[in-house]
């Protein structure tokens, strides 16, 4: 973590204090109305509420320090406690096969959001936000990355709202269509594991098919989950390497740290995860931290909203959302092609 968050002086202290209440206040709201639309999820509840009082009230100088530091420095901290809900031996558990379609996949989202986004016209780190939402885990993956590429408020706001978009009409289609094309019970849970974003959307797809489906395509999304782990660490890299290379351009690259620019919070993020393959993390303790992860989230992605310009979103048009449908069906017809070819339907 940074130095200076840690040791704050108390006048910083005071300074973060109400715009801090303010993020916490709405992510609490944010958190109860999850519970009662599951399916929406307080993430996204908490990213919309931010942006309409941050648009709506517009909240004074005295909440930004507080705002800041919960849409950078709380943001790290969550994606650090949801390492410690992710095990890697849970790629071993779900088989070669359906890793080998998740791999497949994921590769044709990064490919589809480069090569459409470029069409479109979308710019560089919005495309990557919709890519990474998109291959691995939605909302949770766009707030991993998020401290690493360093996109805009709006940006991160838009992808996320993108991403939720498809991932409410994949619940109520994919089923549909899973029946009408007569999948088995693993083809459509390997489909709904590796097409639908959202895990709590990957549950009500996969159950409302079959149990053996919500099952099989719940163990595939989590599998899903633990790739978020190679893709910070090649966005940190590549991300440290353009900075290098524009160090050396503008002939400042006597300055250049890695050190500075790193996001050390991976490395966190990688010994949380350490920790939990290992099995030192007792079993009685694992849901608060599951919860303390899911509330941190809230609480970052509610500053991110309070920060957001909604003019500036509303300025991006529907491009973002075009690239969005793309990547989404370019992942879903990929998942049912490869498991074709390998005779899993």
């Amino acid at each position: 973590m940074n130095a200076h968050v840690i040791h704050a002086q108390p006048t910083q202290h005071r300074s973060l204090v109400s715009g801090l209440a303010l993020a916490v206040g709405i992510a609490l709201v944010a958190r109860w109305l999850g519970h009662l639309l599951p399916l929406v999820g307080g993430p996204v509840i908490g990213i919309v509420l931010g942006i309409i009082v941050g648009n709506l009230a517009s909240p004074g100088e005295r909440f930004r320090p507080g705002i800041a530091f919960a849409g950078k420095y709380v943001l790290q901290w969550s994606i650090i406690a949801l390492g410690f809900g992710l095990s890697l031996s849970q790629v071993a558990r779900t088989g070669l096969q359906s890793l080998s379609v998740t791999v497949v996949t994921m590769t044709v989202a990064f490919l589809s959001a480069w090569l459409l986004g470029r069409w479109l016209g979308v710019h560089d780190k919005l495309k990557i936000l919709i890519g990474v939402g998109t291959a691995i885990c939605g909302g949770s993956a766009i707030a991993a990355i998020t401290p690493i590429i360093r996109p805009e408020d709006h940006d991160t706001a838009f992808a996320i709202s993108t991403i939720f978009l498809f991932n409410l009409v994949a619940v109520l289609l994919f089923p549909l269509l899973g029946h009408l094309m007569h999948l088995s019970d693993l083809g459509f849970g390997l489909w709904a594991g590796t097409a639908i974003n959202d895990t709590s959307s990957v549950v009500a797809a996969g159950y409302s098919y079959s149990k053996t489906a919500g099952d099989f395509a719940t163990i595939v999304k989590l599998t899903r989950a633990t790739l978020i782990i190679p893709v910070c660490l090649v966005l940190a890299f590549a991300v440290a390497a353009r900075e290098k290379r524009k160090a050396a351009k503008d002939g400042s690259a006597g300055n250049f740290s890695l050190a500075k620019i790193f996001p050390w919070f991976i490395l966190w993020f990688l010994a949380a995860s350490a920790v939990r393959t290992a099995g030192l993390i007792p079993v009685v303790i694992q849901p608060a931290i599951h919860v303390a992860a899911e509330f941190l989230i809230i609480v970052a992605l509610t500053a991110i909203g309070l920060s957001a310009n909604l003019r500036r979103m509303a300025a991006s048009g529907v491009r973002p959302i075009l690239l969005g449908l793309g990547v989404w069906v370019a992942v879903a017809v990929s998942s049912l092609l490869v498991q074709r070819v390998i005779g899993q339907l």
